[in-house]
């Protein structure tokens, strides 16, 4: 059924139909009402690409995510998204793998379908060659960024606070009388690097010097990564008394190899993960972990995203304050 149909049966033109569906005046109530009756009885959806040729606009907002798999950027997207779908916006989500090259190509697909503004989600896209590339293919709309940062004029961010949160779970193992504390970070980001700083920083108020710090780069972000390092910081600090993981899923491998080696968590040895996901609600013991704010970050994207499609400007960068959930591991 489509929008001449529906005028025929009614006896208007398609314009009059028009009017009525994208709620503009100049229809009289009574006609109104009885093509409102007939748009219900047909169960008429007006279509949207057909629109976008009219009104110049595909309501389309991309979102581009390395890894779909990662518990916590889905997250995030399912939250924009959800927002964005109040705001009568759809979504197209794309994964785009680790690689420069495929990042590149995620962007060059966004302007092939003419998307209104991008959401990259991660500080994993905060590289010279995304920012060339929005340069090169999204340098007329808003881009978006979670917990990441380029200095263009069209790029927007809604930060967390990583360093100073990390070092405040420094702190909270300090006062649990913690001092001999492992760090545990994934993949090299900005994101990880300004955590494995915070965890220097809170190391060096226990009186502990960054060439001094037991720390653990590059561990593989999965259980079984958290597993194998924790296993093999036993063997190498047998006297470690706290751990600090960049994600809850590491966390979780360290709780299990912990259990496996006899050792009490929190009596001997205290753990806290990154994220407060849900694998800290269902870990055993729970796990105390650092609320990077993702619910704020992604509705507060949402939102400041919609402002600027309605032609209202927004702060370019926006910091987020994270909170650590004490649970039963410290």
């Amino acid at each position: 059924m489509t929008i001449y149909d529906i005028a025929a049966e009614a006896g208007v033109s398609a314009s009059t139909v028009s009017r009525v569906v994208n709620n503009k005046p100049g229809v009289n109530p009574e006609m109104r009402k009885k093509i409102e009756t007939l748009l219900q009885k047909y169960h008429y959806v007006p279509n949207a690409a057909a629109r976008g040729l009219v009104t110049s606009s595909s309501r389309l907002v991309g979102i581009l995510i390395a890894d779909i798999r990662a518990q916590h950027h889905i997250e995030g997207a399912y939250y924009i998204a959800s927002e964005l779908a109040r705001l009568n916006y759809c979504c197209l989500i794309l994964n785009t793998g680790d690689s420069e090259k495929d990042r590149t190509a995620g962007i060059q697909t966004l302007e092939q379908h003419k998307v209104e503004a991008a959401v990259l989600m991660g500080s994993i896209f905060q590289t010279k060659e995304v920012a060339t590339a929005i340069r090169q293919h999204l340098s007329d709309i808003p881009v978006f960024m979670l917990n990441g940062f380029l200095d263009l004029p069209n790029v927007y961010s809604v930060l967390s606070d990583d360093r100073s949160g990390v070092q405040d779970c420094v702190r909270l193992l300090g006062r649990k009388g913690k001092r001999n504390i492992v760090f545990m970070v994934d993949a090299p980001t900005p994101s990880s690097l300004l955590k494995t700083q915070g965890f220097l920083d809170g190391m060096a108020e226990l009186g502990v010097r960054a060439a001094d710090a037991w720390l653990y780069r590059n561990v593989d972000g999965s259980l079984d990564g958290g597993y194998q390092t924790m296993s093999l910081a036993l063997q190498e600090h047998p006297k470690l008394d706290g751990v600090i993981c960049s994600l809850d899923i590491l966390a979780c491998g360290a709780l299990h190899a912990l259990r496996d080696h006899q050792i009490e968590v929190p009596g001997q040895v205290g753990v806290i993960g990154i994220d407060n996901s849900v694998y800290a609600e269902i870990s055993t013991p729970q796990l105390t972990s650092l609320d990077n704010m993702l619910f704020d970050s992604s509705v507060t994207i949402a939102h400041k995203l919609a402002d600027r499609l309605r032609g209202f400007s927004t702060n370019q960068r926006t910091l987020l304050y994270n909170t650590i959930v004490e649970r039963a591991s410290t």
